[in-house]
């Protein structure tokens, strides 16, 4: 009995040391993975001083941020002499779903550019959906704009001068990315629409187009004093005059139609003096008619006159032949006049 517990409980210890063989085996395996996975990374950490351990490149891979991509900008940081960026802040960027590598790139550019650009701009600004890196590269090199967009085929800044003459321009602008108002700033389109609006003011209080022809400068510098640029994300570089051509004679089709409509409006007040004019001459019709009606009815009364003349004997009858002998030579006589008297009827 003593012999059969003493075998089973070396049997036992041998299990457990298998086990813990096991264990330890699985262990150092997943150490050997870990190492064999962040080692290339933790050398070069080692040989290019920039401070991030084997623990941190451990739980960067634990909290799903991408520890080459943090390694490689960090390298490229230190490399390129930025100012210290905590390997903290780089995966916050990371996490708040900015794009690490281009802030990066975008705050080497502006370094070697002289230009101040601090961490925060450069991450604020990609978190606010601009490109930093484009932003920092028109700061560098600026961006040309046509003015009207180049995109809209046969798109012209139509304007009228003060003589009436219809003018279209094209206009190229030149642009540098400014980067304190970067965020918030308003962008190309308003750019566009700027300097659009300045240029058909320019033109429109010019006395004449044959200034603008000759002096298309006047009109650049002009609209470039007016300062486009406030509250926008760029600065105004200089504003050219690419193409100006003549249009249209605004100012005499203006006149023409105003003509036109002076013509109408003379000839509506003449209608209406015609129609006074009938009015008035209907209006005598009828009154001649009841002048003769009168007249008629006067003439009425003569026969009845004279019979009563008759019978009170004031009236005798050579007197009353007479009477009639003068009315039959006034009747010949308006006869051969042509002259017909109603009176005599």
């Amino acid at each position: 009995m003593r012999m059969d517990t003493l075998l089973a409980q070396d049997g036992g210890a041998q299990g457990l040391v298998i086990l813990a063989v096991i264990i330890a085996g699985i262990m150092m395996l997943v150490v050997v993975l870990v190492l064999a996975r962040f080692f290339n990374l933790w050398v070069q950490c080692k040989f290019t001083d920039v401070g991030i351990s084997m623990g941190k490149l451990i739980t960067m891979s634990l909290r799903k941020v991408n520890p080459s991509m943090i390694v490689r900008c960090k390298i490229m940081a230190v490399q390129a002499g930025l100012p210290n960026i905590s390997t903290e802040a780089l995966e916050a960027h990371f996490l708040s779903g900015g794009n690490v590598p281009s802030v990066i790139r975008a705050l080497v550019a502006a370094h070697r550019a002289g230009i101040d650009m601090e961490w925060q701009d450069a991450q604020a600004i990609d978190l606010a959906g601009r490109d930093v890196l484009d932003a920092v590269r028109t700061s560098v090199n600026p961006r040309v704009i046509d003015c009207p967009d180049a995109r809209i085929p046969n798109a012209t800044l139509d304007a009228v001068a003060g003589d009436g003459i219809q003018l279209r321009a094209r206009a190229r602008v030149t642009v540098r990315t400014n980067i304190k108002q970067l965020i918030g700033g308003a962008t190309e389109e308003t750019i566009i629409a700027r300097v659009g609006q300045g240029i058909v003011r320019a033109i429109g209080s010019t006395s004449s187009y044959k200034i603008v022809l000759s002096n298309p400068e006047l009109i650049s510098q002009t609209v470039l004093n007016e300062g486009l640029e406030a509250q926008t994300s760029f600065e105004i570089v200089s504003i050219d005059i690419a193409d100006i051509d003549v249009g249209e004679n605004i100012g005499a089709r203006l006149q023409a139609d105003r003509a036109e409509a002076d013509v109408r409006i003379y000839q509506a007040h003449a209608e209406e003096r015609r129609a006074a004019a009938a009015a008035r001459e209907q209006e005598m019709v009828a009154r001649t008619q009841e002048n003769r009606a009168q007249v008629v009815l006067a003439e009425a009364t003569v026969p009845v006159s004279i019979a009563s003349a008759f019978r009170n004997g004031r009236l005798g009858l050579m007197d009353y032949y007479e009477l009639k002998n003068v009315q039959a030579d006034t009747k010949m006589r308006s006869t051969i006049a042509g002259v017909k008297d109603d009176s005599m009827a």
